[in-house]
This record gives structure tokens, sequence and C-alpha cells, in this order.
């Protein structure tokens, strides 16, 4: 297998599947819906969707299962990312200019526009989701263990992108830029499993239910999206500090511009790079203990990590 061009191959498909889910530009609101579409087709891996279907195949879900309850919850968690992104880049958060090599939404469609064209794809996201419900087929016993399973799926989306998950950390993330004395790296790890681990722990855990994984497996699960989310977020933290605008496609030092705690500037580079190998490997050893193969997903998880853009 060629993984690059098994990724690039995969990546397409997710684009295909969450353009059905997008909405129309037309009447008085198609401006805020031109600033939605514009945000969630400004390019990307699509990591975190791709997490959930390899995931929920790696339990063993068909394609026809997941056509109808896997694909809204992936369309509907990257609406989620996208949107703490449009929100994350406004000049009263990082006030960046760049994203992923084109201009922030609020750069092209204004603030007020880019605050609700977030907000839309909040709220697009849970009616995406909800469709799951309409995939639900048969009857008796096994129709109501799979709406079991899409509620379960709309609990944990829920919780992991609400206070007590992504905003919470980006809370804390603020918290952290204005207050003096709080231990550092306490607050840090809260930070990361917060902002940036919760919705890889969603995409995991999701995909993982909706193929009917058990409550055990999606324990270790959880915490194996714990250790490849940090990771992920020290090595974009790595990233900040070494990498050029090229590279990234976003302006590069902005953890330093506005005095973000990181885990570079708490531990330093080498420090950094020994905790991002520390976690990567702890998830593997975690999803090699469930006894289900996939591949694919442990190469994609090696990558993510140990990315260089």
């Amino acid at each position: 297998m060629n993984f690059k061009e098994e990724q690039q191959k995969r990546t397409a498909e997710i684009n295909e599947i969450i353009d059905r889910f997008l909405p129309q530009e037309e009447g008085y609101q198609r401006k805020v819906l031109a600033a939605m579409n514009y945000s969630i087709r400004s390019g990307g891996k699509r990591i975190r969707p791709m997490l959930m279907e390899e995931t929920f195949r790696m339990f063993g879900g068909t394609e026809s299962l997941a056509r109808r309850l896997c694909h809204p919850f992936m369309a509907a968690l990257e609406m989620i990312h996208t949107y703490s992104l449009v929100h994350d880049d406004l000049p009263a958060m990082d006030d960046d200019e760049y994203r992923r090599g084109r201009k922030t939404t609020h750069i092209v469609y204004g603030e007020g526009m880019s605050i609700l064209a977030g907000d839309g794809l909040l709220n697009l996201a849970f009616e995406t989701a909800v469709k799951a419900y309409e995939g639900i087929t048969g009857s008796g016993t096994g129709q109501t263990e799979t709406m079991n399973r899409v509620t379960t799926a709309l609990t944990i989306l829920g919780r992991k992108a609400g206070v007590m998950g992504m905003i919470g950390g980006q809370a804390a993330d603020i918290l952290a830029e204005e207050t003096d004395g709080m231990p550092e790296e306490e607050l840090l790890y809260f930070i990361h499993e917060h902002k940036t681990a919760a919705l890889f722990q969603s995409a995991m855990m999701i995909g993982a239910v909706l193929a009917g994984a058990g409550p055990e497996e999606n324990k270790k699960l959880e915490r194996a999206a714990y250790c490849i989310g940090v990771a992920f977020q020290i090595q974009d933290d790595i990233l900040d500090a070494t990498s050029t605008f090229e590279e990234l496609g976003k302006p590069i030092g902005s953890d330093d511009k506005n005095r973000k705690l990181t885990f570079v500037s708490l531990k330093g580079l080498e420090e950094s790079r020994k905790e991002v190998e520390y976690l990567s490997q702890e998830a593997i050893v975690l999803l090699k203990s469930l006894k289900h193969e996939n591949p694919f997903l442990f190469q994609l998880i090696e990558e993510m990590v140990h990315r260089r853009r």
C-alpha cells in the first residue's frame, strides 16, 4: 500500500461526503452560507473524519452502515472543527490572516459574518449528525440497538465539542494568556486535552460506537485518542516554532506573538519531541491491545504526530 496515495484518495472521498451535507448559497442568508462553505472547503487533510471512519472500519463497520450512520457524523465533526478554526482566527482570539495558504474567513467576509459562519457551522453539524437516525433500518432488538448507538454517538459529540471539551480548552487557553502564577504544566495538559484531543476522542469513540464496540473498548480508545491529540498539538507547537509559512500555509511564530503557553515555551524543543514520541507509542500500544487490525489507521497516526506541515 502506498500510504500517501491512499490517504489522498480517502481525503477526496471524505470531501465528497462533506459536500453532500453543505447548504446551497441562496436566499437573504446567502452571504453567511457562502462564508460557511468557504471555510469548510479551504482544504486540510480531514484527519478527524478519517480517524472516525478508520476506527469504524477497525471494529468491523460495513460500507453500507458507514453511508447510513457514519457519514453524517464524519461531516458533522468536520463542521465543528472548522467552526472552531473560524472563531480561533478572529481578532479577539489569535488574529490570524491566513490558514492553509488562504485568507481566513474574517478577512474575506468580515468579522460579523465570520462569527455567524462559525455559529452556522456548529448548528449545521448537529442538524447533520441527527440524519443518522434516518439511516436506521430493520425492526425489533436490532433497530433499538442501532438507535442506542446513534444516541450515544450524539452524546459523545456534544460533550467533547462543548464546554467540558473543546470550548473549555479554548477558554483555558485564553485564561493562560492573562493570568500569572497558575501551575503551567498542569494547565497546558488541560488545554491540549480539551482544546485539541477532545475532537480526536470524539472521532474515534463515535466510529467505534457506531460499529458496535463496547464500553471497555471505548475507554481504551478514549485514552489512545488523548495521547494522539496531545502529541498532535505538541507537534503543532514545534512546527510553529521551527517551520516556514510556505510549509504550513499560515503565519509562524504566532504562539510567541500571542504569548501563548506551549509545550515548546515550557520545556524546549528536545523535550517536546520526546513527549510526542512517548505519547504516540502509547497510543499505538493501546490500539493494538484491542485486537482489531487496521494498518492504515496505525500508519495514519504515525504520520499525523510526526508531520512536517
